[in-house]
């Protein structure tokens, strides 16, 4: 499996968990609650954004650098993970609530152009034999 359709799979779980949180989130009624969502949404992330770093992004860098975006890609999950430690640190239900949405919606803006974008380019710079090597180590990452 090469490491740009172990990432495109992990995304669709994203997907299914964004739905949930929004469908979830008017109806949530304690901060425990908000911030539980929140707890569980930045710990999945933090695995999937490390892997995804180390894995696709270092090795994609000087390309991202050429089309002046390495700074952006940074920034934005940058962006996710302060709403995500704001809905956890906030001390009103629906100021939580807001940075949890938040988190949510900028995530989903982040991940749609990770998948126009960044597997493309993967796909045409990276060797097949490289991506599938990735995706190995992927797949040895996941077992421990």
């Amino acid at each position: 499996m090469k490491i740009t359709e172990a990432l495109l799979a992990e995304h669709v779980v994203f997907h299914s968990l964004f739905d949930q949180i929004e469908r979830a989130a008017p109806d949530l009624k304690t901060l425990g609650e908000v911030r539980a969502m929140a707890c569980l949404f930045e710990a999945m992330l933090a695995a999937h954004s490390h892997t995804e770093d180390q894995l696709m992004i270092e090795p994609l860098e000087h390309c991202f650098e050429q089309v002046g975006q390495r700074d952006t890609f940074h920034q934005e999950h940058e962006q996710i993970e302060h709403n995500l430690e704001l809905a956890q640190k906030a001390g009103r239900l629906k100021k939580a609530r807001r940075h949890l949405l938040d988190a949510v919606l900028a995530s989903r803006k982040h991940f749609d152009k990770e998948e126009r974008l960044v597997f493309p380019l993967a796909e045409k710079v990276l060797k097949a034999k490289t991506l599938t090597a990735l995706g190995n180590i992927w797949m040895e990452q996941r077992k421990v």
